[in-house]
């Protein structure tokens, strides 16, 4: 994927600070909040970033447990690349970091214009995706498991 969006991003036809930005933050900074509207996805350029949920316990009891960390050559924040959507996560700098913010609309035409690398970016995208949702359907199996187990409930079923 890294070297996909290299490509892209070195393109004379997408432009840094017309399609894409760098943007430097400090270790602990916030770097997208869970809940709010975005148009844009990241690449992380250097350092590392943690990815955080978000859970009510009870009335007044939130978490924010980790879900992952990401490196260098990781993407977040793709779930808005074709449109404005809501973030499904927050993510927080662990150590100073600079990212590249790549505008969605901009990428759209680009991956339109340039359907080979189009290809190559949306399957690398899909590869990803595909990953992430294996990884969220164990941990949802295991915590099922967990709470059947701790609630006794398994003798119901």
């Amino acid at each position: 994927m890294k070297q996909v969006l290299d490509e892209i991003l070195n393109s004379p036809q997408f432009v840094e600070g017309a399609a894409w930005r760098r943007v430097r933050y400090k270790a602990n900074e916030k770097i997208i909040e869970k809940g709010e509207l975005g148009s844009s996805m990241f690449l992380i350029e250097v350092g590392n970033v943690r990815v955080l949920g978000g859970a009510e316990l009870e009335k007044d009891i939130k978490i924010t447990p980790g879900l992952c960390d990401l490196d260098a050559g990781s993407v977040f924040g793709d779930i808005c690349l074709y449109g404005m959507h809501r973030r499904t996560a927050s993510v927080i700098a662990l150590t100073d970091v600079s990212i590249l913010e790549i505008r969605s609309d901009m990428l759209s035409v680009y991956l339109d214009d340039h359907p080979i690398e189009g290809y190559l970016f949306l399957k690398g995208l899909f590869e990803i995706m595909a990953i992430r949702l294996e990884t969220a359907n164990d941990r949802i199996e295991k915590l099922l498991a967990w709470g059947i187990k701790a609630h006794d409930i398994d003798k119901y079923l």
